[in-house]
């Protein structure tokens, strides 16, 4: 990993380029996503089944494409039980943690003739995405349909593209653990765009959550506007932020517990001495070798992955805080002294003994997190990413007689003749 002195030279540059690193879509993916968006809009079902086949290698008809009962129950005999029994245990902290978060409606009486609240309802339906084909991430099933569940959700549907025409068997487990009410073996732009607009088999959906291929990302921003969406997201990324209390060997494997996700992921350590930085570097090179994916986790580290020496753990956190950084871990003495510094992070571990995966996979919290900076306005996935507010408002005419001659004022301000005359005319005023 390249090792930077931030008290010699200017580091701005170079944690900018790393920031800023996110796949974008070229022109050409921007005219696909288009064209497939659009004939699934306008002709439903034939145009999905074409593009499954086109581009999943996979001729389903619109019988098959939706998984059965039985393949469900079918998956269960292809798993093995102590991986079943970890999701069952993710599951039921995912759920303690996001009860947690749940909203309630409030009604409240200001004065004589007012009353105001606010209605708290979930949406009606949300599709989730997941990768398909190689990929296989049963913990971001659990992750994106638990919290809608928790929301109260009413109907749940599940889009991952199947070569070959069957879908990984933990996808299935967990889909069923978490409570999908249906799931298409349909992937890509066409899964987005039949989610976002509906066919005759696939129902419209309110959200469209779960990440995806730059494809699958550009249509999200397509749909955008018709549906709601949880977020664009970006390649994977840690910050550690280590003090001369940190084990080397431990600081290096959170590192490369990124570094394994894609050739983008980024790895950044910020610590307090040269000492510390070069031990977790000859400690990364040697766990590197042993990855059995250390082919994308050194291109990652070799084009992504920095270590910033500063001065002092104030100095620490703020190049942290510009950073805004997906995950978050402080192997640091005082873990929470130093939370008090911190203002933006998708998700803070503490301590030595905190792994990012455990967050990832077991703790409660989700690990939908804002990506590429955009930690410092986004919020991971939550209860209330599947929540809507009303508001609620009541006068009596007591109340508005108070109130009247202030809008009318406002009205007249703004030029609305018509807004003022709602007031006028229940004042019985010309």
């Amino acid at each position: 990993m390249k090792i930077i002195d931030a008290q010699q030279q200017d580091i701005t540059a170079e944690l900018k380029r790393i920031v800023n690193r996110g796949e974008s879509a070229t022109e050409e993916v921007a005219v696909t996503v288009k064209e497939v968006v659009e004939r699934v809009r306008k002709e439903g079902d034939p145009a999905v089944l074409e593009y499954t086949e086109k581009f999943d290698k996979v001729k389903l008809t619109l019988k098959d494409i939706r998984v059965s009962p039985e393949e469900i129950r079918e998956a269960y005999t292809r798993v093995e039980q102590k991986k079943v029994d970890a999701l069952k245990l993710a599951a039921q902290n995912i759920r303690a943690f996001h009860e947690k978060q749940k909203i309630s409606s409030w009604v409240s009486q200001e004065t004589d003739g007012v009353v105001l609240g606010q209605l708290a309802r979930p949406i009606r339906s949300a599709g989730v995405y997941v990768p398909g084909g190689k990929a296989c991430y049963p913990s971001s099933v659990l992750m994106n349909v638990i919290p809608a569940t928790v929301a109260g959700v009413e109907q749940l549907i599940m889009c991952s593209p199947a070569p070959g025409g069957h879908l990984n068997p933990y996808i299935l487990v967990a889909a069923d653990i978490a409570g999908v009410s249906e799931i298409y073996k349909i992937g890509g732009a066409q899964a987005i765009a039949a989610m976002a607009y509906g066919t005759a088999t696939i129902p419209k959906v309110d959200k469209i959550v779960g990440p995806g291929n730059i494809y699958v990302a550009t249509a999200k921003r397509y749909v955008f506007g018709q549906v709601d969406i949880d977020m664009i997201a970006g390649p994977s990324e840690i910050l550690v932020i280590a003090d001369g209390s940190a084990n080397p060997a431990f600081v290096a494997s959170d590192l490369l517990s990124q570094a394994e996700h894609d050739e983008l992921a980024s790895s950044i350590l910020i610590a307090t001495s040269r000492e510390l930085a070069e031990s977790v570097n000859a400690e990364v090179e040697r766990q590197l070798a042993n990855l059995s994916r250390k082919e994308i986790a050194r291109k990652a580290i070799d084009r992504f992955g920095v270590i910033v020496i500063v001065a002092d753990l104030r100095e620490a956190a703020d190049i942290s805080n510009t950073i805004a950084p997906e995950h978050l871990e402080l192997a640091v003495e005082k873990p929470f002294d130093l939370l008090a510094l911190i203002q933006n992070a998708g998700a803070i571990f503490l301590g030595h003994y905190t792994p990012e995966p455990v967050g990832d996979y077991i703790a409660g919290p989700n690990h939908v997190l804002p990506t590429g900076g955009t930690a410092r306005f986004f919020s991971p996935l939550s209860t209330d990413s599947f929540m809507k507010k009303s508001s609620l408002i009541f006068y009596t005419k007591e109340g508005l007689d108070r109130v009247g001659e202030a809008v009318m004022q406002i009205a007249d301000v703004e030029g609305l003749e018509a807004h003022g005359n709602t007031i006028r005319i229940r004042m019985a005023k010309k």
